[in-house]
């Protein structure tokens, strides 16, 4: 007599001999693999290029992780990204505030766009290395040039993709909203805001990309403080294995942050992306 699971139509019970793999955790754990395996090679050509000898500047990998290693334990790298840290993160907040704000303010009103579009516009194809000396001019080499420079370049990212976001929402909808007669501030608060969420913190992944960059271009045009005097400091004193630990460690930092973000915006926003992350 032929066992019940083999009978026609019947289905393997979950979990059994004939149950598949889900092939979103397939595919995640391949991805990462391959993320591993690029990272691995990168270390490894790094070495070999290094050894190879082609410039008494470029360390080797090992030499680097050593002196990454001895700036932790001696604390000045600690040190370096705390003071680091404060101009960043006050820029970012402040980019986040006023740029979210901008950019939702320039897609709901036409009458704020025309004001405002064109100054984000230029603040966005401006370059913002050449203008913080102007900056600096204005308001010195403290705290508050530092913050502005982060936020000249990750400000406009932010307000554009905002702005974008609202432009974007479904006309559909807000005339829906409108038959049912919905204020406008019920059209904002139940629809706008929902529809455009997602855009609006892919723009702020990238604002506060762009943040990393205006904070480094910062210690290094402005004054030498944080990771900016470290690298500037070992540069000086050709002790090339530190400055290079430097630069990778505010890369490694940068990208983990942005990739924080990432993976938050599909948890929050793309549902049908969570099972091939």
């Amino acid at each position: 007599m032929p066992h019940a699971d083999s009978m026609p139509g019947r289905v393997p019970p979950a979990g059994g001999p004939g149950a598949a793999a889900a092939p979103g955790s397939e595919a995640g754990g391949s991805l990462l693999a391959w993320r591993l395996a690029s990272v691995v090679l990168f270390c490894l050509a790094w070495e070999v290029a290094a050894r190879a000898g082609i410039n008494f500047a470029f360390p080797s990998f090992t030499r680097t992780v050593g002196a990454f290693l001895e700036m932790v334990l001696d604390g000045s790298l600690l040190v370096a990204y705390a003071r680091t840290l404060e101009p960043l993160v006050i820029g970012i907040v402040l980019s986040l505030v006023i740029g979210v704000g901008t950019g939702v303010a320039m897609g709901l009103r036409d009458d704020v766009e025309w004001l405002t579009l064109p100054v984000v516009i230029v603040m966005q194809a401006a370059p913002m290395a050449a203008l913080i000396p102007l900056v600096t001019f204005v308001y010195g080499i403290g705290l508050v040039s530092k913050v502005l420079a982060v936020m000249m370049l990750a400000l406009p990212v932010i307000a554009m993709n905002s702005y974008k976001a609202v432009r974007n929402v479904s006309p559909s909808l807000l005339a829906m909203s409108a038959a049912f007669l919905a204020t406008r501030w019920q059209q904002i608060r139940k629809i706008v805001l929902p529809e455009a969420s997602p855009m609006i913190f892919a723009g702020i992944r990238l604002g506060v990309a762009e943040g990393f960059s205006g904070v480094v271009l910062a210690e290094l045009l402005i004054t030498p403080t944080g990771i900016g005097d470290l690298i500037t400091f070992h540069r000086s004193v050709a002790n090339f294995g530190h400055m290079y630990a430097v630069i990778v460690s505010i890369v490694v930092f940068a990208v983990v942050t942005v990739t924080a973000l990432q993976y938050a915006e599909t948890a929050l926003f793309r549902p049908e992306k969570r099972s091939i992350r």
